[in-house]
């Protein structure tokens, strides 16, 4: 008689129907479905690239060029504002940045984020072709290059023997550098610290003079007679020939034997007036491994592709080279990223595996039952695995990013599921129902639940996804991947968990001690809360005032909590970049830093020190500044370094380079991620570069007297020593000297920068360059004496530059910065103890009180702005998102006022987010902003199940008050579950001390500190803000419409659940 009420059961909840219906009774249809899902997941994933950070494409572009010996100021004036003007006419540009140093003009243009990057390029390239022409002599092609953010260094290959600089070069070239740059996904591999080899002629000026001879006649005769031309083919009968003319010379020793020209009867060849030698390019850049003389090969990857796979194919190129080399070469790797992502993304991994389990004991802890438990996790592996799916048709890779979506989603795409089984499950306890009409019922029951449920955390993270700026480009990834996450398990829990309570749970004939435990906790759970939320209920306006002041209460809090863009990480690298005074010459800025390195070694656990001399900051500028250089540094596992961590390192650091005065030095840790060399930069920008420097002087000052600042700098320096050529045009004249002849000359003779001819030698091409002997050029009293090409009568001749010129000592900026075509400088610091909000805020109080004039304006740069951009756009994505939810729920509850109720509990969490941050020392940063995210997400997902059930038990006729503490008495069960799932699914991230541990951290302290301190509030404040909306509705209605305001039956007594229809 039963098996026939539960057929006739099954058979009406059957004829209900719904959505949920149809795969409950296609079992094997929901299986297949779930398990092509899998599959095509793991295939996705097999194929997806894996890096540290999202691939990004910003259009910026970069317009480089070179006017070898020209002065930073000749550089702005004849090469940079040129170029300024032209690429100025762009539409679409949202700042135009430039740097004029020695010899270099570096052109930064950046379009809106939205400009594609190849018509960007395209343009830029376009006009500047129309002003090289302009452009000075001597000018090479300026070189117009995307920035591809992609494309990075990711490993260093340091080749160093007991060998000449010169010899150990060609090594690294040859035998290293051609094999390693066919490796797949290799871009670039650009030497660093190398001297290749090259012929250079030197010069005896007055030889040249004593023979009536400029050294043009000298570089002339080595173009015209070290070529090799073809001249055509000779054609016989049966027979061609090619004709070569073999005018190269074939040994170094052979320029010596050059012909320059005739001179009363007598020939003169080089050697007469000086000698070639087998050389190397001028000794203006070195590095050194650990003492040793080193050549460094940086390697960069292409765009878009495997990171572990490049680094893994350039090690496994380099085992093949390894015993081809002589075996006096040693070949180490620094600044390897393949382990820094391998750590990361395995414990993440980890975190996601480890995270879920626990969230699978929570759910055993409330349902008491392993096939419960087990239909629940189901939907955690197959929502994660899917989402692989949708990434990698969206082109993302396995990152940071992704990886940490799919790790928060961990502890929420198990919400759904839990709902629908937790429904279920209610049915077949209170209704004694058999699980097939359980699943029916339930499953109907709560399938618009969970739908708004979804929808509502949906369109929190959709807004991620379409921030604008730099900003928007990192966090898309993590917003999307979490949609998919969550769109997958919405599906899940609206098809297979329905199906699978429906097959495999079985009613209960009686209770085991597990039951019973679970059952007195859920019991004693609804004991506490039920009586505080009927206190609340009537006691409302205590309740608002509350809620009013949790909110208030927030905005001291932001003041207090510090805010940065990306926290610092234990990457176990430091940097440490060292600036002598303007001038000092390459010889002496090595010995300071062989020093700095001899006391890094010093300290413990410091595994490799690289030294690198005559290196600037700005990675696409060829200049070699003389008085720079830096010392780079990895130490030993942390394991080994007994958990000494790298902030450690760096507080040693500074303390260490104090006491080295007169210098400026920078140290830093080198992150793997974004970040700036210095943590705050304040840019200043005017017209006159000597009023910007007086004012930025003047910042630094008020800056020095507060310790938090160190590592103070100004980006220009008046102080750069120089010759100024001073030509007397008219004794230049009466003379016949060319100016440009004088400036062509010295740029031979003292700089030595002319690439006159090439030096042949098998396969290779190699540079010859003439020069003066160093005694001729080494003092403004050898210079004044050189010879400089004149025409007297038609005849040439020479004459000494001191006849025509005069040369005067001066000083000059070693660089010229412009932003938006004004000059610029930049006040850089680095922090100690100060967050990077509150820094900002100390250095525009200390430039607001300068009076600057008008003309003058000062704001943040670099990593600072972005941060200001990037809290900017997350405060536009919170708009976005309360506004999107507010139409999800007003559609779903076909309601106005009652998504109000939902609403309002979102901004209670916040307050408490934000004090978890302030207890724990943590920032307010881009993680932190994430976890918000995910925060808000959960909390409105348990508003939605106490409202919506709230809004069925009306339906059935139950009164106001009565349905809600029925309702909330209910859904008590299924929000503690998934509020605990998620903060337990968070507590790997919150005490794992792994790779990128920081920045994870600080995500889970905000989900877990603001879930668990704001939980209890938002439980009692979501009914009474419910109670309130309610009211109002109703007060409305009988203003405007004459309906009368119904009466609340508001019983102690709480009725008994009505079941649905």
């Amino acid at each position: 008689m039963q098996g026939k009420e539960n057929k006739e059961a099954v058979r009406e909840a059957v004829r209900k129907g719904g959505f949920t219906a149809v795969f409950i009774r296609r079992p094997v249809l929901t299986i297949m479905c779930s398990l092509s899902v899998v599959i095509l997941g793991f295939m996705a994933y097999s194929g997806m690239g894996v890096g540290l950070f999202p691939n990004m494409e910003v259009p910026y572009v970069l317009v480089q060029t070179t006017l070898a010996g020209a002065s930073a100021e000749e550089i702005e004036t004849s090469v940079t504002k040129i170029i300024e003007e032209s690429v100025n006419q762009i539409e679409g540009i949202d700042e135009l940045t430039s740097t004029s140093s020695e010899g270099t003009s570096l052109v930064v243009v950046k379009f809106d984020m939205d400009k594609d990057r190849d018509v960007a390029a395209q343009e830029v390239r376009d006009k500047v072709d129309l002003v090289t022409n302009d452009l000075p002599d001597g000018t090479d092609a300026p070189v117009i290059m995307k920035l591809d953010a992609d494309a990075i260094s990711v490993l260093n290959i340091v080749v160093s023997g007991d060998r000449d600089i010169i010899e150990l070069t060609e090594i690294a070239k040859k035998q290293v550098k051609e094999n390693i740059e066919n490796t797949r996904g290799v871009g670039s591999v650009t030497i660093v610290g190398g001297r290749e080899r090259e012929v250079h002629v030197i010069v005896n000026p007055f030889k040249l003079y004593s023979l009536g001879l400029s050294i043009n006649a000298v570089k002339n005769a080595l173009i015209d007679q070290n070529v090799e031309v073809p001249g055509g083919r000779v054609e016989q009968q049966h027979q061609e020939y090619t004709l070569r003319v073999l005018g190269r010379v074939d040994t170094v020793p052979g320029f010596n034997d050059i012909f320059i020209a005739r001179k009363n009867g007598t020939s003169i060849k080089v050697s007469d007036v000086g000698y070639a030698e087998d050389s190397g390019e001028y000794d203006r850049e070195s590095t050194y491994l650990n003492g040793r003389r080193a050549v460094t090969l940086e390697v960069t990857k292409q765009s878009g592709t495997n990171t572990l796979a490049v680094i893994q194919g350039v090690k496994d190129k380099l085992e093949l080279i390894a015993p081809t080399l002589p075996k006096d070469i040693n070949i180490s790797l620094m600044m390897d990223q393949s382990g820094s992502i391998r750590a990361s993304v395995n414990t993440v991994l980890e975190h996601l595996i480890l995270g879920g389990i626990l969230a699978g004991i929570m759910v055993l802890v409330f349902m008491g039952s392993l096939r419960s438990t087990f239909i629940a996790f189901l939907a955690m592996p197959i929502s994660v695995i899917g989402a692989f799916i949708f990434m990698n048709m969206k082109g993302f890779t396995i990152d940071s990013m992704t990886l940490l979506g799919l790790t928060v989603a961990v502890g929420i795409v198990i919400d759904d599921a839990i709902v629908m089984l937790e429904n279920i499950y209610r049915h077949m306890e209170k209704y004694d129902k058999s699980p097939m009409v359980a699943a029916l019922d339930g499953s109907r029951e709560i399938t618009s639940t969970v739908v708004a449920t979804t929808l509502s955390i949906l369109v929190i993270f959709l807004p991620l996804a379409y921030m604008s700026g730099i900003i928007g480009r990192v966090v898309s990834s993590y917003g999307l991947t979490v949609v998919f996450a969550i769109a997958l398990s919405g599906l899940v829990a609206l098809t297979l968990t329905p199906m699978l309570c429906a097959k495999m749970l079985k009613k209960q004939t009686g209770r085991n001690r597990l039951n019973e435990i679970v059952d007195h906790i859920n019991e004693s759970l609804v004991n506490l809360y039920l009586p505080m939320l009927k206190w609340s209920i009537h006691h409302r306006k205590t309740m608002v005032i509350i809620s009013v002041l949790c909110i208030l209460s927030m905005f001291p809090m932001l003041g207090i909590v510090g805010g940065e863009f990306f926290p610092q990480e234990d990457s176990g690298k430091i940097q440490i970049n060292v600036e002598a005074p303007v001038g000092t010459s390459y010889q002496d800025t090595q010995k300071i830093l062989t020093q700095i390195e001899a006391d890094v070694r010093r300290m413990p656990y410091v595994k490799d020190v690289l030294l690198s001399a005559g290196v600037g900051d700005n990675g696409f500028s060829d200049s070699q500044p003389s008085n720079r250089g830096n010392v780079r540094f990895e130490l030993e596992d942390r394991e080994v370094r007994h958990g000494i961590t790298t902030t450690k390192y760096l507080d040693l650091t500074r303390e260490m380079m104090k006491k080295y005065e007169g210098l400026k030095t920078s140290s830093y840790i080198v992150s793997d991620g974004p970040g700036g060399r210095k943590d705050v930069e304040f840019l200043i920008s005017g017209p006159d570069i000597d009023k910007l420097t007086e004012y930025g002087h003047a910042i630094l000052a008020k800056l020095g007297q507060d310790p938090r600042f160190i590592d103070l700098d100004l980006s220009v320096d008046l102080s750069k020593p120089e010759y100024r050529v001073i030509i007397n045009r008219e004794k230049a004249h009466d003379m016949g000297v060319n100016v440009t002849d004088i400036a062509s000359a010295l740029r031979t003779m003292v700089g030595g920068e002319d690439d006159v001819t090439k030096y042949k030698e098998g396969d290779e091409l190699y540079e010859v360059r003439i020069r003066v002997g160093e005694e001729y050029r080494d003092s403004k009293e050898a210079v004044s004496a050189l010879m400089v090409p004149a025409t007297v009568n038609g005849q040439e001749t020479i004459v000494r530059l001191d006849s025509v010129a005069d040369i005067e000592e001066g000083l000059g900026p070693n660089q010229i910065d412009r932003f938006n075509r004004q000059r610029q400088i930049t006040v850089e610091a680095n922090l100690n103890g100060l967050d990077t909000r509150t820094a900002l805020g100390i250095i525009q109080q200390a430039y607001d009180s300068l009076d600057a004039s008008s003309e003058y304006s000062g704001g943040t740069s670099g990593s600072a702005k972005e941060m200001g951009r990037m809290f900017q756009s997350f405060i536009m994505a919170f708009i976005l998102a309360f506004l999107f939810k507010y139409m999800i729920l007003a559609a779903q509850f076909e309601n106005y006022s009652h998504p109000v109720a939902i609403i309002v509990s979102l901004p209670l969490t916040i307050p408490f987010a934000i004090l978890s941050l302030l207890i724990t020392g943590q920032t307010l940063n881009i993680y932190s902003l994430l976890g918000l995210f995910m925060l808000i997400g959960v909390v409105s997902k348990n508003a939605i199940l106490q409202t919506d059930y709230t809004d069925q038990l009306r339906a059935r006729g139950y009164g106001r008050t009565n349905a809600i503490l029925q309702a909330n008495r209910v859904r008590l069960r299924p929000i503690l579950m998934t509020t605990l799932t998620l903060v337990v699914a968070m507590v790997p991230m919150l005490i794992s001390n792994g790779e990128g541990a920081e920045s994870r951290r600080s995500l889970a302290i905000v989900i877990v500190g603001g879930q668990a301190l704001s939980l209890l509030i938002t439980l009692l404040m979501t009914p009474v803000t419910y109670i309130l909306m309610d009211e109002f509705g109703a007060w409305l209605n009988w203003k405007l419409r004459g309906i009368p305001i119904p009466e609340d039956e508001d019983q102690e007594v709480i009725l008994p659940e009505v079941p649905a229809d």
